[in-house]
């Protein structure tokens, strides 16, 4: 079996996925199964970084999916579902030699997952998704409204609260500093066109594929509801819910602790 790296520290990866380059997080272990990680909006693969070091039992890789992180923005705004899918595949097949993976992800990441296990089920043993429906109606319209660069994060937040944002620590979770002042590193005209083709109803997807499915829920969530969370797991077999009620969208953020009990818990059951 090859040896990785200790988890203390994630190594930086690199890999063509059609046209751009994508960027990832390998967490390390010598485990041979792998947790794939992937962020929401405007987050980048680090959202995870500090859960990944607390699953001893897995080789834990987070993704920068396009146009956030250290991975390349297309330069045609091609933020389609079929190419969020096509770089999770590319990265599956390339780096990890097309073994089959259990799927994190949140909000965008959690789309990604549930839509990526329905058309690749040989890829899939299980996903976890974290606050987000089968029917989406997201607005990144503000995105178009920040400053590319701000003289400090201070400022850089003040942009997020006069954007009307209330969940100001996860907008600014994924930012940078360089000679030009603090930005962000997602392309944030690309946000406004990738939320756009994440809206949508996309029951088909929820439920056709077989794999377990742990759907996480924030009750004070602004994305997700508690009624379609209920529908989803009822429409839907082997599918359980987690409701966190003091936690928002975020629930990783929220409740560390509790996030990673439960997780813990259902991959205990894939395998």
């Amino acid at each position: 079996m090859q040896n990785f790296q200790e988890k203390d520290s994630a190594a930086r990866k690199y890999f063509q996925s059609g046209n751009i380059k994508l960027s990832y997080l390998d967490f390390g272990g010598g485990s041979e199964h792998i947790l794939l990680t992937l962020h929401g909006h405007m987050n980048d693969a680090r959202t995870y970084a500090e859960l990944a070091t607390r699953f001893k039992n897995w080789r834990v890789i987070g993704l920068d999916q396009r146009g956030h992180g250290w991975s390349e923005h297309p330069r045609d705004k091609d933020y389609s579902r079929e190419s969020y899918l096509e770089d999770i595949l590319n990265l599956i097949r390339i780096e990890l030699g097309g073994q089959p993976v259990t799927i994190l992800g949140h909000s965008l990441g959690g789309v990604n997952a549930y839509q990526f296990a329905a058309r690749y089920p040989e890829l899939v043993h299980a996903v976890i998704v974290e606050d987000i429906g089968a029917e989406i109606h997201a607005d990144l319209s503000f995105a178009e409204t920040l400053p590319k660069r701000s003289s400090s994060l201070k400022e850089l937040r003040k942009s997020l609260e006069l954007a009307g944002l209330k969940a100001i620590d996860y907008f600014s979770e994924s930012v940078f500093e360089d000679e030009a002042g603090w930005g962000f590193r997602s392309d944030l005209k690309g946000m406004v066109i990738s939320a756009q083709n994440l809206n949508g109803v996309w029951w088909e997807d929820w439920l056709s594929s077989r794999c377990p499915i742990l759907l996480i829920h924030g009750k004070k969530s602004f994305v997700l509801n508690a009624g379609q969370a209920e529908l989803m797991v009822l429409r839907r077999p082997n599918t359980k819910l987690e409701v966190f009620e003091p936690c928002g969208h975020g629930v990783h953020s929220d409740d560390p602790d509790g996030f990673y009990q439960v997780v813990n818990e259902f991959l205990a059951t894939v395998f």
